[in-house]
């Protein structure tokens, strides 16, 4: 009931908004598509963290972007294993409790390092570094490579960028904070007008200061939970899940956080101060006790469901972790859909197979997948300017994927640089990414037909995916319609189902990793990030592609499987909108936006659209579609997956609406032409690839 009148009232707030604002509607795939869409006139804010409506605001940035599109591929960031505690050893270099004070207050000013847990600024000031230069010295310059983040103590600098003076810096400000959360170039030149005393912090000690300090927070708010005696019962997994779910808050002194006889709307844990209980008693307000850290209160009347009975008021500053009734009673015992293991999915997922027995068997008249190398033949360009030359399907840092023939069977190629893979230290990442392959068996995840080695590079035979990349059809038509949205994202559903399901998390979901077989059909590609995770467990990397970043990865707090399914929310966005919702030329407004977890809905998307995308980017991992206890099913039955027959799909007997989107002729018609760097790598023989 409360779920239908929470949708009956966004309906009305939506019906209001577009009887207010007048809005447009997308271009549809022929209408003019050689000019850019023009901007849509309303747009919608909607809160990530809440999922209510709020009024529009100005977002700076948007200007920087015509039309708001995202016309080049995302960039990826490429995870970095977390340094051991041997390379962090360094004798702590003496900080003076002035310089401690303003570097925490540095720290907390920063709009993404302010996000940081609870004593997070105080143990980041006790590991800066000083650091002395002398007027005229170059301490960043355009273009290096960022491994530091600063903050200046005393004197000026000057912040340049192509030799245009931007602005001044003093005391307390903080400079080259992008560098410490990955690899980046730096943007901007930064050199001392006088002397200047700095303090910096490099790459890998801030990460694992804050991965200590998340996984320590976390493990202490999961014993505040252990001790309530009524979720004695949940395994550490659903404790796990239920703080997922939970949001932090802190009440002023005085404030009343629970009035007697009021509706209960949401269940607390005090983390810091004390709270004291009160009740009425023949007219007057009688004191029953004084709660502190670690004890909780409001369950009473969300168990039994009952108007409160006592009321609650803040005795100085309190902190809380609260949940929200409708999560709670999704996640708490409780809730006769407790466990979502009990659940027996919608569509039985196929069991895992050997890597000799992959997806990549020959089918029937087809000749069987090539054994050695030598098997495999560049296909070549048969017209234009590079006829003659190999095609190649995609190119990267890592390699490059190329169109081979073995047999008049077409294969992809994907050939990734070993001195590079040492270079990134991504031994792990590619040896997973064979593993993942290797053992898939899903028609919505590229096919694997095998793997070879020699001393330049390591090689993945996989499934030629003849219609392209979903990236360069929406390109081309700049959004989709809503049916071939809804069939996209319905393949992506069945992949991320089929994954989650053998405990693999793919973590870098974006139309560039989605590939259109010739009937259509959507597959899951490049599993560069996939990594696999025990259910209750966390992992602490941070990689993705910026746009699609989850807040709990950018806050490096632990992240399991729900960041594919804010990943998911983004992707049905930007194929709906032409671009993801968090967007910008700068990574850190884009950081900023994600993490404030606020977008706008243009004005021509369905209720239904909305509807979907607001439940999947929950700020709070717990809290998000496909997260809860109804699992991935929750999405499959929503209701913009109403007119989808799910069955059907898995059994490839639906036509898919994108096959007027690939184009007939050659093999590689469908695929741009890639100025690949064919400059040969470098020997590497450390044996990390014994496997391949």
């Amino acid at each position: 009931m409360d779920e239908q009148l929470r949708e009956l009232r966004l309906r009305e707030e939506r019906a209001f908004l577009r009887s207010v604002v007048r809005g447009g509607r997308p271009p549809q795939p022929g209408e003019g598509t050689e000019h850019p869409a023009p901007a849509p006139a309303a747009a919608r804010p909607v809160s990530a963290g809440t999922g209510q409506w709020e009024p529009p605001a100005a977002r700076d940035g948007d200007a920087e972007e015509p039309h708001g599109r995202r016309g080049t591929r995302a960039q990826p960031i490429v995870p970095e294993p977390l340094a051991s505690d041997a390379e962090l050893w360094a004798p702590p270099a003496p900080v003076s409790p002035r310089d401690r004070s303003l570097i925490a207050e540095a720290v907390s000013r920063s709009a993404f390092l302010r996000r940081l847990g609870q004593g997070c600024p105080q143990a980041l000031a006790q590991s800066f570094a000083p650091a002395r230069h002398g007027p005229g010295d170059t301490v960043l310059a355009e273009g290096d490579e960022g491994t530091a983040m600063y903050v200046v103590a005393e004197g000026q600098l000057s912040v340049s960028q192509h030799g245009r003076p931007l602005r001044t810096l003093g005391p307390g400000d903080v400079f080259g904070e992008l560098a410490i959360l990955y690899h980046c170039q730096r943007t901007a030149t930064v050199r001392a007008l006088t002397a200047v005393r700095l303090w910096a912090i490099d790459r890998q000690r801030y990460r694992a200061i804050v991965t200590s300090n998340a996984k320590q927070r976390r493990a202490e708010i999961l014993g505040c939970l252990r001790a309530v005696h009524w979720l004695r019962g949940l395994s550490d997994t659903h404790l796990s899940q239920l703080l997922d779910a939970m949001e932090e808050c802190t009440f002023a002194p005085g404030h009343v956080i629970i009035r007697e006889g009021d509706e209960g709307q949401s269940f607390y844990i005090i983390l810091r101060g004390e709270v004291r209980v009160s009740r009425r008693v023949d007219g007057a307000e009688k004191v029953i006790r004084v709660l502190g850290a670690g004890e909780h209160f409001g369950e009473i009347s969300l168990l039994q469901n009952i108007r409160r009975t006592a009321s609650c008021q803040a005795q100085g500053e309190v902190t809380c972790i609260t949940v929200a009734k409708e999560d709670f009673l999704e996640i708490s015992p409780f809730c006769p859909r407790q466990r979502a293991e009990s659940d027996p999915p919608a569509t039985e997922a196929p069991a895992l197979v050997e890597p000799g027995r992959a997806p990549g068997s020959p089918g029937r008249g087809e000749p069987p997948a090539p054994a050695r190398l030598e098997e495999l033949a560049a296909v070549r360009y048969e017209e234009g300017r590079e006829r003659g030359r190999s095609v190649v399907l995609g190119a990267g840092g890592f390699g490059r994927v190329e169109l081979v023939r073995c047999r008049e069977r077409l294969f992809a190629l994907k050939r990734i640089r070993k001195d590079w893979v040492v270079q990134t230290r991504q031994q792990e990442h590619v040896r997973t990414e064979r593993r993942v392959l290797a053992l898939s068996r899903s028609p919505f995840v590229v096919g694997f037909f095998g793997s070879f080695r020699d001393g330049q590079y390591v090689y993945l035979l996989l499934e030629f995916c003849q219609g392209g990349e979903l990236w360069t059809k929406l390109r081309e038509v700049r959004c989709f319609e809503e049916p071939t949205a809804v069939f996209c994202s319905a393949c992506v559903v069945e992949a991320l189902e089929y994954l989650h399901g053998h405990g693999i998390i793919y973590r870098d979901l974006k139309p560039e990793n989605l590939m259109l077989d010739l009937q259509g059909y959507v597959k899951l590609v490049d599993f560069g990030f996939a990594k696999v995770l025990e259910r209750g467990e966390k992992t602490y990397s941070l990689c993705g592609t910026p746009e699609y970043l989850a807040p709990e990865i950018l806050r490096q707090e632990g992240h399991d499987f729900a960041v594919d399914f804010w990943m998911l929310g983004i992707l049905v966005f930007e194929m709906l909108v032409g671009r993801p919702p968090f967007h910008g030329t700068e990574p850190q407004k884009i950081y900023s936006r994600i993490l404030d977890g606020i977008f706008s809905f243009p004005a021509f998307l369905s209720e239904a659209a909305c509807s979907l995308i607001s439940k999947l980017c929950r700020r709070r991992p717990g809290q998000r579609l496909g997260n809860t206890a109804s699992g991935i099913r929750g999405i499959k039955k929503h209701r913009w997956f109403a007119a989808l027959r799910w069955k059907k799909l898995v059994l490839r007997q639906l036509r898919a609406p994108t096959l007027r989107l690939i184009r007939q002729g050659p093999p590689y018609a469908n695929f741009k032409r890639f100025s690949a760097d064919w400059t040969p790598a470098q020997d590497e023989f450390s044996g990390w690839d014994e496997d391949f």
